[in-house]
């Protein structure tokens, strides 16, 4: 019989994922601040909870895909929180934290009888959408193997990355690569676009040699219109690098490319593109030419 989830965060992320679980077979009771957001859920067959206890007595696995430490202590151990009904039961956090706040949520969840899975993802909303997220699980190594039939409805690969923490340090690492990367090439267009380069020229170019690499060429297309639909808000990408930088500091690594890229991220999100994709990076420095 296949395990009872409880899904809570239904944004743009973790309304794809519900739905893989459910597709794949799985009983799912979802909850959500926006209840409204719980409604094609249901019509898929999903159960929506009134609250997040109510999930957590209604499942056997808790999964929150939610925005940060302030929304997961809200719903574990605020008013009517699921904590206190996931004794005995797993708790898999599958959004982007810092480790140092994954171990502190590991060490909360013992004391109320449940056991932590730190697991999030390395991918965006289309990933997401067709099941092709990277898993990047920590915790209890067989309890990690035995939750591979859930992990895998919602991935195409579970990648064990140690004890509890370790999880949301691959997905740091993982991020400050992104993050950089993305800046970087944003930096190097405009540079070659202010020298009298096409777009399409310098792209080609990039895509032809040893960079070529999917994240440029699906990016490529939102900085030649200077259009910038989420697939991973600019926001969570500054929220992120902030994560790097502060565990940096905690484990004395040195990491100049991220600081100068969280700069970058952080007057694009002041100047309103928080909500844009990340790739909007771009226009914020197009708009410091414009002074």
């Amino acid at each position: 019989m296949k395990k009872r989830i409880g899904f809570m965060g239904l944004g743009i992320m973790g309304r794809a994922m519900a739905a893989n679980l459910l597709k794949a077979g799985f009983p799912v009771t979802v909850y959500n601040r926006d209840k409204q957001k719980t409604l094609p859920l249901a019509d898929m067959g999903a159960l929506a909870a009134d609250s997040p206890r109510q999930l957590a007595d209604n499942c056997d696995v808790a999964i929150l895909m939610v925005t940060g430490p302030e929304a997961i202590d809200e719903l574990l151990f605020g008013i009517d929180g699921a904590a206190e009904g996931l004794a005995g039961k797993l708790c898999v956090n599958m959004s982007s934290v810092s480790p140092a706040y994954s171990r502190e949520l590991a060490a909360s969840l013992e004391a109320e009888g449940a056991v932590l899975i730190d697991a999030p993802v390395s991918g965006t909303k289309k990933p997401a959408e067709d099941g092709l997220l990277v898993i990047l699980a920590s915790g209890p190594e067989q309890t990690v193997r035995d939750l591979d039939d859930i992990f895998r409805a919602m991935g195409r690969k579970v990648v064990y990355c140690g004890p509890a923490g370790q999880g949301s340090m691959m997905k740091m690492t993982v991020n400050h690569l992104l993050g950089v990367m993305m800046h970087a090439f944003a930096e190097a267009l405009l540079f070659g676009e202010r020298g009298g380069l096409s777009m399409d020229a310098m792209v080609e170019t990039i895509q032809s040699g040893a960079m070529a690499c999917p994240m440029y060429q699906a990016k490529a297309p939102l900085l030649a219109s200077g259009n910038y639909p989420a697939s991973f808000p600019l926001k969570h990408m500054a929220k992120d690098l902030k994560y790097v930088l502060d565990t940096a500091y905690e484990t004395g690594a040195h990491i100049p490319a991220a600081q100068a890229a969280l700069g970058m991220y952080l007057l694009a999100r002041e100047r309103g593109l928080g909500d844009m994709d990340f790739a909007a990076v771009d226009k914020a420095m197009r708009d410091m030419l414009k002074g």
